[in-house]
């Protein structure tokens, strides 16, 4: 998807749900990296048999406290010319080319606990991207919540429904997306627009 620009604590969330279903040895290119340039490490990931590739700045960290299998190595290598804005392009890329020929080279395994963690809790009740359709996709697990809760957001309160056609039209709604996130939307309707609902916005639960 198209995440918000630098938001490092969006992709960091949306990454196990989107990676979760790829199959082992897939290698995962992750750059969201507004410290590009500076001395923050670059990192070569193996979490529960798929390999990824991007700065050390709170990306995995989601990945890393969830995954079962982690190993985590540093990048020693160097092209020889690595401009300071395109990380991307000059050091993780190839990178991630050479794993997916099966090639481990400039690597040196460093302790998980050294990566930066941020303190991010492991449920995110907000907002962490806007689809095409207007949707809103939290950082909240599928299985974070029953059937029964009750969110409020943006002044507005939403029910669980297990489908769009389980909820009346323009009505908003949580379901339970294929990623397995809770997502926030409203029948044939554009739930961003109609809710005001933007990237950060809170979700509180409403007591039964």
């Amino acid at each position: 998807p198209d995440l918000p620009a630098c938001n490092v604590q969006a992709a960091a969330y949306l990454l196990p749900a989107y990676t979760q279903y790829l199959p082992a040895d897939t290698v995962c290119l992750c750059v969201v990296d507004p410290g590009v340039g500076t001395d923050r490490r670059a990192l070569a990931l193996r979490i529960d048999g798929r390999w990824f590739v991007g700065p050390d700045n709170g990306l995995f960290s989601l990945l890393v406290r969830r995954g079962r299998d982690v190993l985590v190595n540093e990048i020693h290598w160097r092209p020889d010319t690595l401009s300071d804005s395109f990380h991307g392009r000059d050091l993780f890329a190839p990178i991630a080319a050479g794993l997916a020929m099966g090639k481990v080279d400039g690597l040196g395994a460093i302790d998980p606990g050294q990566l930066l963690v941020p303190d991010w809790p492991n449920e995110l009740a907000e907002v962490i991207y806007l689809d095409r359709y207007g949707n809103a996709i939290t950082g909240l697990t599928a299985d974070a919540l029953p059937d029964t809760a009750i969110l409020d957001i943006a002044g507005h309160r939403c029910h669980y429904c297990r489908t769009f056609a389980e909820a009346g039209h323009s009505t908003l709604f949580w379901y339970r997306n294929s990623n397995g996130l809770v997502e926030i939307a409203m029948n044939q309707a554009d739930a961003s627009a109609c809710a005001g609902l933007c990237v950060g916005e809170p979700i509180a639960f409403v007591p039964g």
